[in-house]
């Protein structure tokens, strides 16, 4: 048993002064962009691995973008973008997105939008999902996860 004790601690895992098991290593990013829209962390990283909450097209004033859908993808990709940066990422490192809309009319057009965002052919895992609403009104919201090295 004591050898997978060491294998946990040289793989990051070990509980380090005082601190839960379960938040050793975790950091919390903050958007340079928008402030969350209720009690959670934008992103949150625990070794490699990044967590991108959900971001909707909040602009940094404050307000949402509500121009087009394409503008309101855009302004999405691009809060996702600054989140991943913070953390010093890029989208190619992203290995899984979810894409939630509220109307699959919406499909062909944020999938435009998303295909330019990523270098050609780095395409994370992805599912797209119909919801009924999403927080402030938005039309679109993305979350994902990213590996970083």
């Amino acid at each position: 048993m004591w050898k997978w004790s060491w294998v946990l601690i040289a793989l990051g895992w070990g509980q380090v002064s005082g601190e839960k098991p379960y938040t050793c290593g975790m950091q919390r990013l903050a958007s340079p962009v928008a402030p969350p829209v209720g009690p959670y962390s934008p992103a949150v990283r625990v070794g490699p691995w990044l967590f991108l909450s959900g971001q909707i097209a909040l602009k940094p004033d404050g307000t949402l973008e509500k121009s087009s859908i394409a503008a309101e993808a855009q302004q999405v990709l691009a809060n996702l973008r600054a989140l991943l940066e913070v953390a010093g990422a890029k989208p190619e490192q992203l290995v899984k997105v979810t894409i939630y809309l509220t109307d699959m009319a919406f499909f062909d057009t944020v999938n435009a939008v998303y295909a330019r965002f990523f270098p050609e052919g780095q395409y994370p895992a992805r599912e797209t999902v119909a919801v009924s609403a999403l927080p402030k009104g938005a039309r679109i919201e993305i979350s994902g996860i990213a590996y970083i090295e």
